[in-house]
């Protein structure tokens, strides 16, 4: 008896009414999944054309890396991860699989029936891939249903925290995910029952390369499965695999998994690290977000690409200190706006009128979840899709504050910085107050020319508590000779936090003023020991190849020798990355190359670098009112986990706030005899500058 050919048979034992049947149903599934995807596209029509994004070679290119790689999956949560990553690339595969049958059988053996290329050694291989694919799927979906079902973190808990109009069910939610899971489970499985009951109907001995089907064909004949009833059988395990397949693809455009086609637009167009600038806001009047209308197109993609992972929920420092704000949730609340809005345009005869429409922001969204958010971009930072939840809140909070609901502290503080320019309400006068007690006068650089102009910052201008730091950064300037200089009154608040509480008005009325006070001033670069002044400075003044932060210039003076150690700290420490530093600048190295320099043992929190945790300042978070009734202030969780270090009692930070809000949390925490919170500038001046320069009686940390 002559030996099979070497390769697959189509429609294995199926009849034609079969296979008629099977192109009917495909078609039928085609035209679902497309009505489904013009739906969404047409529903991103509803937003407004985005000015500033567009998608580059580049862009795409990393988003390409980064989604094939799964580099951001695995960040923080290897096993979910991996999990991930073997779906990934066993779904890739086998949709390439299936893509080379329908090109063989549809096109090529109707068409060019001697070009036939799916045999012989061809096929081969293409069956041993096809199996491994498999397999990694099948490994991968396992482990999500394990990590799902079994462990159960705490991402997958979907009841919000504070209610909200049209946040959808958690059942549902709970569901859809279950379904999709259980459905990609039941394609994988019922292919390779199909494969399995085919070959042991047909037992060719090339088949064996098809490890995973020719392991089952004999684990059936072990069963007693003859080649007759495997025969028998095999139509209906082919059609199971075939409905499932199609299944899924028509349910693709009405769940989450929509995200395998707008996770690549909204990976692509995530920023790199630092280059985290807000956009401006939108034309309407009043600026912010009020209505659907006002999202980009390209926003309403990200929100469809979100897959409530719950990443983001886990970094969030409000939501673990029990802030009503989840920044999974937000996104659920908008896509279930989204949703409603976008059929009840289907229906309605004409646009219906925004101003009869409920408002996104605190309406919609509750404004105690916009107010709690502190911008710390750790929910931005670590989504894998890409999905910006930061510039959303802004934007609401700004029409917030246009309908003039603020709290009352904020409120204060923003008063004050147009007033006077800084949110501690003090005459401009006394802004350089702190310069007082310093052996040298430093610089007026509006009036004699300086090689680097420091902008100071509100807080360690005018905050008692940091004027004694802030002269030992000026005495460590002095002491390695730099060419610096300040602008006195003439300086003003950056804006910064001003902008992120949603006032853009008077973010814009201090860039303005900052600028004309630049102009006045003769320099060469700008220094700064501020991170939120950095960040408002770099990114969204525009001084972008000016400005450097303190802890650059230190470790090139260190590293020149211009800062030389005159005795090694011998201290055991832990570094706090701030987020305006870290996470939108990627600024992690410098002040870590000068602790070493010190002679700091540097130990290392768990959450460190990009993952960072918020000490709950920023955003403007700092002037308002802690809700009652949260778990921990995200301060307090830093400062037990910088004490938990074995052998740590010195925190080290690199931001006004962080010193500010860490000594606080330490004395809540009652922590005063086991962490110490400096701030770099403290520990140069001790390592670096004679005793005699340092005139506020500086004495080393407790060991």
């Amino acid at each position: 008896m002559p030996e099979p050919a070497v390769e697959r048979p189509m429609f294995y034992a199926l009849s034609v009414w079969q296979v008629v049947a099977f192109y009917l149903l495909s078609a039928a599934a085609l035209a679902v999944f497309f009505y489904g995807a013009y739906r969404r596209l047409r529903r991103y029509r509803l937003g407004r054309p985005d000015t500033e994004e567009r998608l580059t070679l580049k862009s795409l290119s990393r988003a390409a890396a980064d989604i094939v790689f799964n580099r951001a999956i695995f960040r923080g949560d290897g096993f979910a991860g991996l999990a991930h990553l073997l779906v990934f690339w066993g779904f890739g595969g086998l949709f390439i699989a299936t893509l080379i049958v329908l090109v063989e059988n549809d096109l090529v053996r109707i068409l060019i029936p001697a070009w036939s290329f799916l045999k012989g050694d061809f096929y081969l291989g293409f069956s041993w891939a096809a199996d491994l694919f498999g397999l990694l799927l099948l490994a991968g979906l396992v482990m999500l249903a394990l990590r799902r079902w079994l462990f159960r973190p705490p991402q997958f808990d979907y009841a919000p925290r504070e209610e909200a109009a049209n946040f959808p069910s958690p059942l549902s939610l709970v569901r859809e995910d279950r379904l999709l899971l259980l459905l990609l489970l039941a394609v994988v499985i019922g292919g390779f029952a199909a494969e399995a009951f085919r070959i042991r109907a047909t037992q060719p001995a090339f088949e064996r390369v098809s490890f995973v089907g020719w392991g089952l064909s004999q684990w059936l004949a072990g069963l007693g499965v003859s080649r007759r009833m495997a025969e028998g059988t095999a139509p209906y395990t082919w059609f199971f695999h075939a409905l499932t397949a199609l299944a899924l693809v028509a349910c693709i455009p009405y769940t989450k998994a929509w995200h395998m086609l707008a996770g690549w637009y909204s990976a692509a167009l995530k920023p790199p690290v630092g280059r985290a600038a807000l956009p401006a806001p939108t034309q309407r009047e009043g600026g912010g977000y009020a209505a659907l209308e006002d999202l980009t197109r390209r926003e309403l993609v990200m929100v469809d690409a979100c897959t409530r992972c719950g990443r983001c929920h886990v970094a969030c420092p409000v939501a673990n200190a029990g802030f009503p704000l989840s920044p999974r949730d937000l996104i659920l609340v908008l896509r279930s706006h989204i949703e409603t809005a976008a059929f009840a345009h289907r229906r309605a005869a004409a646009p219906a009128d925004p101003a009869n429409s409920p408002s996104l922001a605190g309406e919609l969204v509750p404004g105690a979840w916009l107010w709690s958010c502190t911008t710390c971009l750790s929910c931005d930072d670590v989504c894998p899709l890409g999905v910006r939840r930061v510039p959303l809140v802004v934007q609401m909070r700004r029409h917030l504050v246009f309908r003039g609901e603020v709290d009352t502290r904020l409120q204060a503080a923003l008063t004050n910085l147009g007033r006077y320019g800084n949110s501690f309400g003090t005459s401009p006068r006394a802004r350089a107050r702190w310069t007082q007690g310093l052996d040298s006068k430093i610089k007026d650089a509006r009036k004699e020319p300086v090689e680097y102009l420091w902008f100071v910052g509100d807080y360690a201008s005018f905050d008692p508590r940091l004027q004694p730091v802030t002269r030992a950064a000026a005495r460590v300037f002095q002491h390695a000779g730099l060419d610096f200089g300040i602008l006195y009154e003439g300086e003003q608040n950056s804006g910064n936090d001003a902008r992120r509480a949603g006032e853009e008005g008077l973010f814009e009325m201090l860039v303005e003023k900052n600028r004309q006070a630049f102009a006045r001033a003769c320099f060469e670069r700008m220094l700064t020991t501020d991170p939120h002044s950095y960040q408002a400075l770099k990114r969204e003044y525009g001084e972008n190849g000016k400005i450097v932060h303190y802890t650059e210039v230190l470790d090139r003076l260190t590293q020149d020798g211009k800062l030389a150690v005159q005795g090694g700290l011998n201290l055991n420490a832990t570094y706090h990355d701030p987020c305006y530093l870290g996470r939108y600048n990627g600024i992690y190295d410098a002040p870590r190359r000068v602790l070493r320099k010190l002679g700091v043992n540097l130990v290392e929190m768990p959450r460190n670098r990009a993952d960072s945790y918020c000490c709950g300042a920023g955003g403007g978070r700092i002037w308002m009112e802690d809700r009652p009734g949260i778990k921990e202030r995200p301060a307090e969780s830093r400062v037990r986990e910088a004490a938990g270090l074995p052998g740590v009692n010195t925190l080290v930070v690199s931001c006004p706030k962080d010193l500010v809000m860490f000594q606080d949390a330490v004395k809540t925490a009652r922590l005063e005899d086991k962490l110490v919170v400096r701030d770099l500038a403290e520990l140069v001046e001790q390592a670096c500058c004679p005793s005699k320069e340092r005139s506020d009686g500086k004495t080393a940390p407790r060991q």
